[in-house]
């Protein structure tokens, strides 16, 4: 994949329907891959691109990507979905609850291919993941099922783990959800919880002066508002002492001091092989959600040392990664 392409995308349209191609020569299919950044999403790109490759679809010889990123900001994505519409895409693939969200509003007609969205049915987005119904099919990313056991994680590096705390972009469906199995899972263990909701980047520090003296650790939900501040968010949990449990390896990779999760370049190499099968004429509407096969669990040794944090070996030998 040339950098440069991925990093600005490939500007052709596409007005011809996938059944007259063949006898529209030089006509070539056109995929929107609708993003939270390129600096989010790159691994998850390259593992998309690269399945298409070897599904003999490769970008610029008889197939076109254009790549659309909100930059953090989720009204951004409604505007995005927008303009791949008035492009007359082929199909749009989203990664995340919001791009999908916003892709379903912005047509009923071109095929959308989720990556990874949360809980696909509670969100709106399929009717069932049998049937999905309409013109949406995807991935589950079963990030919200996975609340109780990052906590379970939690105690076992804190076992004096008493109150966690929530982080949450309350503006977000899959946030919320993610917000509200955690509270639940967290009452079930007998935690305590206090939870932080926020809709701006610019609520991210507010939200970390409520939380202090209030919590022994912080349960990070993810979304693409708060993976684009990653970065910040850790900063601020290590100066508030606040050890962190992520859903995605890119927080851990920032600073936060563990993750347990799903692997989500494997969900968009995954991802290829619907556009595929849509290429060749299949509809959304036959194609299974499918769910999640690898989970992984990232512990960052450095951020444990500066919180003075030993790692259980028994946690360290069940991790997928650590990061020293």
């Amino acid at each position: 994949m040339r950098r440069r392409d991925f990093l600005t995308g490939i500007v052709v349209s596409s007005t011809v329907p996938l059944t007259a191609r063949a006898q529209q020569p030089g006509k070539l299919p056109t995929i929107g891959f609708l993003g939270a950044s390129p600096s989010i999403e790159s691994d998850r790109v390259a593992a998309f691109v690269q399945r298409l490759r070897e599904l003999a679809w490769i970008d610029g010889r008889n197939l076109v990507i254009e790549y659309r990123w909100a930059e953090g900001r989720n009204e951004r994505y409604a505007e995005a979905a927008a303009e791949l519409v008035r492009l007359k895409v082929d199909i749009i693939v989203t990664v995340a609850t919001p791009a999908t969200l916003a892709a379903k509003q912005a047509t009923t007609v071109i095929p959308i291919v989720f990556g990874a969205a949360s809980d696909p049915i509670r969100t709106g987005l399929v009717e069932s993941l049998a049937r999905p119904g309409g013109n949406v099919t995807g991935l589950s990313n079963q990030i919200s099922d996975t609340g109780g056991k990052k906590l379970e994680f939690m105690r076992e590096i804190v076992p004096s783990l008493r109150q966690v705390a929530i982080l949450a972009n309350v503006g977000n469906p899959a946030a919320v959800l993610d917000m509200v199995e955690a509270q639940a899972s967290a009452r079930k263990l007998g935690l305590g919880v206090t939870t932080s909701e926020i809709r701006r980047a610019e609520d991210i520090a507010p939200a970390f002066d409520a939380l202090k003296g209030h919590a022994d650790a912080l349960y990070v939900c993810t979304d693409p508002l708060v993976n684009t501040h990653r970065i910040r968010v850790n900063i601020l949990a290590l100066a508030a002492r606040l050890p962190t449990i992520h859903s995605l390896r890119e927080y851990v990779e920032a600073g936060g001091l563990m993750s347990y999760g799903p692997n989500i370049p494997d969900l968009l190499r995954r991802a290829a092989d619907f556009v595929d099968k849509i290429l060749h004429g299949a509809r959304p509407v036959d194609i299974p959600v499918e769910q999640p096969t690898k989970f992984d669990l990232v512990i960052n040794l450095t951020t444990a040392k500066a919180l003075g944090l030993t790692i259980p070996e028994s946690l360290l030998a069940r991790a997928t990664e650590v990061i020293e």
